[in-house]
C-alpha cells in the first residue's frame, strides 16, 4: 500500500496489530531455541546417540516443513488471523506434551506438533504484517517479526538458565528440562487470546469477495481520503479465481520463486541454527563449564537481539540488498576464523568474539531481511502459495543443518583430520556463495508498494 497513516491513531493501530502478530515470531524463536538448554540432559535421560541427539533437536523442523506447506491452504481458506490462532494452539499442545512425554517417541511427536505451529507462524505472521503495513514502513514492521523471534530466543535462554539454577545435575536431568519445555505454555496462551483483538487482512477479505469488510478494516488504519484508491489497487492486483499451484508458472513468477527459495536456503546453510540449538554444547567444547556455557548462550541471544534492532532501523534506509551483502561478508569471515581456531586447537575466550561477530552479522542482515523480501517479492494473488514453498525450503535446509551438525562434529574421521573445523568452514563457504547470489540476482525492494513491486518485478497478470 502506498498510503501512509496520517494520524497517530492510525499509526498506533497498525503498530499494535503488528505487535500481536509478532507474538507468532516470539513463539517461533522460543519453540526452536528451548532445545538448546535441554539437549544435554535429554541425551543423558534418554541415552541418545549422536544421530538421535540431532533428531531430538531437528525433529521439530519436520513439523515446520509440514506447517509451512499447510499454511498456504490454511491462510487462503481460514484467513491469516485464523491460521495464526491455529498455530497458537499447536504451540500450547507441544509445550505440555514435550514437558510430560512418556518416552522418546512421544517427545518427538510433540516436538513435531510444535514445529507445525512454527512453520505456520513463520509464514503467516510476516505475510499478515506486510499486508497491513504502509509501503514506507513495511520493511521496518515486518522486521519486528524477526525481532520478536530473537526476543523469543533470548527469553528462553534466560528461562533455561534460571530453571537450570534451581537444582543440581541430577534434578536437571530428570526434571529441569521438563520445566524448560512447559514454560512455552504461557506465551502460547497469550498469543491465542490477543489474536481475537486484531482484524483480518483486507487483501485476504477482498480475495474472498468480502469488500465491505475490507473497507471497514482499511477505514480503521488509513485516512478516509485514501480508502478508494487502496481498494482499487488491491482489486487490480487480484485474480477473480481462486489461486492454484498452476499460477506459480505464470509470467515472471518462477524466477521470483527460485529467488525466494534460495534466499531461504542460504539463510539456513550459513549455520545460524547450529548456534541457536547447540550453543551451550559448543561452548562446553571450547572449554566452558555448564553455567558459563549457558551464560555465554545468553550473550549470544543478547547480541542477536541488539543487531536485529539495528536492522529494523536501517532496512528501510539502507535497503535490503546492502545489508545482506555486508552481513554475508561478516558471516563468512567469522565462520572461517572459528573453523581455523578449531583446526589449530587455538581454543580460548577470545573465540567468543568471532561467534558474537557471526551472530551480529546474521542478525543485521540475513535474519530479518530474508523475511522482509519473502513478504514483498511475490504477487498478491499467489503470495501465500509462493511463500509456503519458500518457507518450506527454509525449514528443509534448517533440518539438514541441525540434524547433521552433531554427526559432523562427532565424526571420528573429521575430528582426526580437521579437529572440529570442518562444519564451520562449510558454513563459511556457504556465506560466500550467499554473497554472490545476492549481488547478482536479488532485487532491491525498499520504499515501494506491493502492487508497484508486482509491476517492477515483471510478475503482473
Amino acid at each position: 500500500m502506498q498510503a501512509s497513516p496520517s494520524s497517530p491513531a492510525h499509526s498506533g493501530r497498525i503498530f499494535s496489530i503488528t505487535l500481536v502478530a509478532t507474538l507468532g515470531g516470539l513463539l517461533f524463536g522460543y519453540d526452536t531455541a528451548v532445545i538448546s538448554g535441554a539437549i544435554g540432559n535429554l541425551k543423558i535421560f534418554f541415552g541418545l546417540s549422536d544421530a538421535q541427539q540431532g533428531w531430538a533437536a531437528s525433529s521439530a523442523l519436520v513439523g515446520c516443513i509440514l506447517g509451512a506447506l499447510m499454511a498456504s491452504e490454511a491462510s487462503r481458506r481460514l484467513g491469516r488471523r485464523s491460521s495464526m490462532q491455529v498455530a497458537a494452539w499447536l504451540f500450547l499442545i507441544s509445550a505440555l506434551g514435550t514437558a510430560l512425554p512418556w518416552d522418546f517417541t512421544s517427545f518427538i511427536f510433540f516436538r513435531i506438533v510444535g514445529g507445525v505451529g512454527v512453520g505456520m507462524a513463520s509464514m503467516v505472521s510476516p505475510m499478515y504484517i506486510a499486508e497491513m503495513a504502509p509501503a514506507e514502513r513495511r520493511g521496518q514492521l515486518v522486521s519486528y517479526n524477526q525481532f520478536a523471534i530473537v526476543v523469543g530466543i533470548l527469553l528462553v535462554y534466560f528461562v533455561n538458565y534460571f530453571i537450570a539454577r534451581q537444582g543440581d545435575a541430577t534434578w536437571n536431568m530428570h526434571t529441569g528440562w521438563r520445566w524448560m519445555f512447559g514454560s512455552e505454555a504461557l506465551p502460547a496462551i497469550l498469543f491465542a487470546v490477543l489474536l481475537w483483538r486484531v482484524p483480518r487482512s483486507p487483501r485476504w477479505l477482498m480475495l474472498r469477495g468480502q469488500e465491505a469488510e475490507a473497507r471497514q478494516v482499511l477505514a480503521r488504519l488509513y485516512p478516509a481520503t485514501e480508502i478508494e484508491r487502496l481498494v482499487a489497487e488491491i482489486r487490480a492486483s487480484l485474480h477473480t479465481h481462486q489461486p492454484s499451484w498452476r499460477d506459480l508458472g505464470e509470467k515472471g513468477i518462477p524466477r521470483l520463486l527460485w529467488i525466494g527459495i534460495l534466499l531461504s536456503v542460504f539463510q539456513q546453510v550459513t549455520g545460524i541454527n547450529v548456534f541457536m540449538y547447540y550453543a551451550p554444547e559448543i561452548f562446553k567444547g571450547f572449554g566452558s563449564g555448564t553455567d558459563t556455557a549457558l551464560l555465554q548462550t545468553v550473550l549470544v541471544g543478547s547480541v542477536n537481539m541488539l543487531f536485529t534492532i539495528l536492522a529494523i532501523y536501517t532496512v528501510d534506509k539502507w535497503g535490503r540488498k546492502p545489508l545482506q551483502i555486508v552481513g554475508a561478508v561478516g558471516m563468512a569471515v567469522c565462520m572461517g576464523a572459528i573453523g581455523t581456531a578449531a583446526y589449530y586447537q587455538a581454543i580460548g575466550g577470545w573465540l567468543l568474539v568471532f561467534v558474537l561477530g557471526y551472530i551480529a552479522s546474521f542478525a543485521l542482515s540475513w535474519g530479518p531481511v530474508v523475511w522482509v523480501l519473502l513478504a514483498e517479492i511475490f504477487p498478491n494473488r499467489v503470495r501465500s502459495l509462493a511463500m509456503s514453498l519458500a518457507v518450506a525450503a527454509q525449514w528443509i535446509a534448517n533440518f539438514v543443518v541441525s540434524q547433521t551438525f552433531p554427526m559432523l562434529n562427532g565424526n571420528a574421521y573429521l575430528q582426526k583430520n580437521f579437529h572440529g573445523a570442518f562444519p564451520f568452514w562449510l558454513y563459511g563457504s556457504m556465506a560466500g556463495l550467499a554473497l554472490i547470489f545476492v549481488w547478482r540476482y536479488v532485487p532491491e525492494t525498499k520504499g515501494q508498494s506491493l502492487e508497484e513491486l508486482e509491476k517492477k518485478l515483471g510478475a503482473t497478470a
